[in-house]
Formats: structure tokens, sequence, C-alpha cells
């Protein structure tokens, strides 16, 4: 490939990952939220005939129907939101926003969670967006095989300008192939390269970042 092909490669690349994942958002907001929005609006209409007709006891048990589908509405549109992108990973950075979720997934699932990520703060506000995705999507990928006990992530410069991210849990190993791909793509994202051990102790994923993580 030549020095001009590799731009244009890699520009193509993070535009069709951004292109997923925008169809993954729509395709859950339109499974999820909207369905139960809609869902809410005829239980409304409904109240309102009831009430019209005199029927409050009816009225009231359908009220709280719909006042408990848009509670459940209103959460997954918070998780949604905190997913993309956490008020805490954009004011305080990457190290802040994963002591923040493993403290949380921590304590749901009785899993003990191992970070060495500060010099991740050196990182431009793009990687560590990027960065946070992978590995919220590394971790609850364990959840879902294991959950492990330990999971582990660590952030190291092993030469200088250059950055590498170690994911590891001792969860039964990752098989599935399109888990692995999602990942890749978000790696590709950042021009990284994603590379995957398996073994009886579980899955180790190791991210090599270019030099120019650290701008932008």
């Amino acid at each position: 490939m030549s020095d001009s092909e590799a731009p244009r490669e890699l520009t193509e690349q993070v535009l069709a990952a951004e292109q997923d994942e925008r169809r993954r958002i729509a395709l859950f907001l339109h499974d999820g939220p909207v369905q139960s929005l809609a869902g809410v609006a005829l239980m409304l209409d409904a109240a309102n005939d009831f009430l019209e007709r005199g029927e409050i006891e009816h009225a009231h048990d359908v009220l709280g129907r719909a006042l408990s589908r848009t509670r459940t509405t209103v959460g997954e549109l918070r998780d949604l939101s905190f997913n993309l992108e956490p008020v805490i990973l954009r004011d305080h950075g990457f190290g802040m926003a994963v002591h923040a979720l493993a403290q949380t997934r921590a304590l749901e699932h009785e899993m003990q969670i191992e970070l060495d990520v500060a010099r991740a703060d050196e990182l431009s506000e793009r990687t560590q967006a990027a960065l946070y995705q992978i590995v919220r999507e590394a971790l609850e990928n364990a959840i879902r095989r294991g959950p492990p006990s330990v999971f582990r992530v660590t952030v190291e410069e092993p030469t200088p300008g250059r950055w590498r991210v170690v994911v590891q849990d001792d969860a039964p190993s990752e098989r599935r192939k399109r888990s692995i791909e999602v990942l890749e793509e978000r790696a590709r994202t950042l021009g990284a390269t994603l590379s995957v051990e398996h073994g009886d102790a579980g899955t180790k994923m190791t991210f090599d970042l270019p030099g120019y993580a650290t701008s932008g």
C-alpha cells in the first residue's frame, strides 16, 4: 500500500465504523425506547377514555402501568447517554470514568477490578473516549461469559510515543467472532491494532495505539 492510500483507507474504516455505530444506536432506539413510548401513548389514550367514562379505578391502573413503563424508558435512555459519553469522562478523563464504571460493575457481580490507567489521561480526548468504549465493551463481554473473578486494565507506554492498552479477564475465553470484530472495529477508529490471546486463564486483549494518539 502506498503512503497516499493509507490515510484514505483509515478514513474509510473510521467512516464505516461510525456508520455501524449509528446503525446499532438507531436499532436500539427503534426496538427499545421508541416502542416503549408508543405503548405509553396508547396507555394514556386508554386512561383518558376511562376517565371520560367515569371509570376511575381502571384509569388509575392504566396510568400506573404507563408511569412504570415511562420510568423504565427513561432509565434506558439514561444508560444510552452514559454509554455514549459519560459526563465523568468528559469532565474528569478516562481514569476516573473507568474507575467509576469498574466500581459499579464490581459491586453488581462481585468482581475484583485491577486498574493501572493513570497514563491514559495523557491521551487525546477522542482517544480516551474511544478507549472507554473499548474497555466498557470488553467488560460487558467478560460479564456475559462469566462473570470473571478478576478484570484487569493496564495503560502503558512501552516505547516513547507508542501506547498500549491491555485488557485481561479470567472468564471463560471469548470465542464469539462477532465480539472480537466489534472491538477490532473500535480499535480501527484509532488506527490501533488488536491482538487476542485465548487460554485456560481467560482472555487477554492487547491494543497497540499509534504515536498520534496523544494529539487531536
